[in-house]
């Protein structure tokens, strides 16, 4: 019982982290999105 109190704890300490890097205010997935952005627009200004 104990194991799987602890284990179960584990997972969900996890997902906290999980949660509050990537998805937080200023985490991952919003970094992400504003360099992809900035590379977007940088090819587009590329003259052929």
């Amino acid at each position: 019982m104990r194991q799987i109190l602890m284990t179960a704890l584990l997972i969900m300490t996890v997902i906290a982290v999980y949660m509050s890097f990537a998805r937080g205010s200023g985490g991952a997935e919003t970094h992400i999105h504003h360099s992809g952005t900035v590379m977007a627009d940088g090819i587009a200004r590329i003259n052929p």
